[in-house]
């Protein structure tokens, strides 16, 4: 069973995700934006991703690290969607067999 502050926080960090990808648009719908506004515009969800995997860099958890490790790997090959997949899934599977 998922711990009640755990769900809150994916679904807080849901919603920021998706109101810093969607917000910029909206509140700019009107504008013509010039290519380094475009881009800050679409690097602005991942630095909330971001923020959630930091705290795995100062983790003593041998679990949490093979999952950071195996983020990165993934990260430098496969696209976001697919990185974060792994990344969940191998931090949940190795939490559970190192528990």
């Amino acid at each position: 069973m998922i711990d009640p502050a755990n769900l809150l926080a994916i679904v807080l960090m849901a919603a920021v995700t998706y109101l810093t990808r969607i917000g910029g648009y909206i509140l700019l719908r009107n504008r013509s934006l010039g290519p380094r506004a475009m881009a800050v515009l679409e690097a602005a969800p991942g630095c909330v991703l971001i923020s959630v995997i930091a705290p795995a860099f100062v983790s003593d958890r041998p679990s949490d690290l093979i999952a950071l490790a195996l983020t990165v790997i993934a990260a430098t090959r496969l696209p976001l969607l697919a990185t974060v997949v792994i990344g969940v899934g191998s931090a949940a599977l190795l939490r559970h067999l190192f528990a």
